[in-house]
């Protein structure tokens, strides 16, 4: 009977990284040698330190879930109180006198300055500026408006209207000048009177030396004709243009 000689293949060993033989001597001698100890007390201590990462990382975020938490009871709590102070009408929570709780925006309002308080956050918001900011620059904002307020309105002040503009008389004698007693126009009517004025000016009207109409020959009259008709011929085409007619 014939034997037929069958390959054993290799082994491959995930801590070495290497190939060996597959028979079980082999296999033995590699697990017992200091290379295959060595890598086998390394990948173990590899995978404690990811487990320890991985328990301190879930710590860290229950810790900080738990820090989350409180301070939204501890807000919500606050908003609780407030909201009852504002209800009972008290001003405790306002930044001084002369702030007035506005129930339709829900922050403390004083009129004398145009700003709004957020008692939960200690911030100012200013319609000038637009954002929220802090204290010191929203009263800050408030003088400056204030300030540019009083030096236009001074401005006003001193600049006299054109129409109270006093005019300038002359005393201790007549008026210099020619003085005109008749209107300039002389078929302006007269105050008082239906009729114009007549005017002591002749006026110069060019008078026809014969009232015989001109004779006009049959050439002219047919230029003027023909030149009638091209006038007609160009307003019609221009008639739609003009906005006269409708195009459609």
């Amino acid at each position: 009977m014939t034997e037929y000689w069958v390959s054993q293949g290799n082994k491959w060993c995930d801590f070495c990284k290497i190939f060996i033989a597959n028979n079980p001597f082999s296999i033995r001698t590699h697990e017992l040698g200091k290379r295959h100890k060595d890598n086998v007390a390394k990948k173990l201590s590899t995978m404690q330190k990811e487990s320890d990462a991985k328990d301190k990382e879930q710590q860290q975020a229950a810790r900080a879930l738990q820090q989350i938490e409180a301070k939204a009871k501890k807000s919500y709590q606050k908003d609780l109180e407030n909201s009852q102070r504002n209800v009972d009408g008290d001003t405790s929570a306002a930044p001084g006198d002369g702030w007035v709780f506005d129930s339709t925006s829900g922050y403390y309002y004083d009129k004398s300055t145009g700003l709004y308080y957020d008692s939960n956050s200690g911030f100012y918001y200013s319609d000038g500026l637009g954002k929220w900011v802090t204290q010191e620059e929203a009263y800050k904002s408030v003088q400056t408006s204030k300030a540019d307020a009083g030096q236009s309105s001074s401005s006003q002040a001193k600049a006299p209207p054109a129409a109270e503009t006093a005019v300038p008389t002359i005393k201790g004698g007549p008026v210099p000048g020619r003085v005109v007693t008749k209107p300039l126009n002389p078929m302006r009517p007269i105050k008082g009177k239906g009729t114009p004025a007549p005017s002591a000016v002749p006026a110069n009207k060019r008078k026809r030396e014969d009232g015989k109409p001109k004779v006009i020959s049959k050439e002219e009259e047919a230029a003027l004709k023909a030149r009638e008709a091209a006038r007609k011929r160009v307003e019609d085409r221009e008639k739609p243009l003009m906005g006269l007619y409708r195009t459609y």
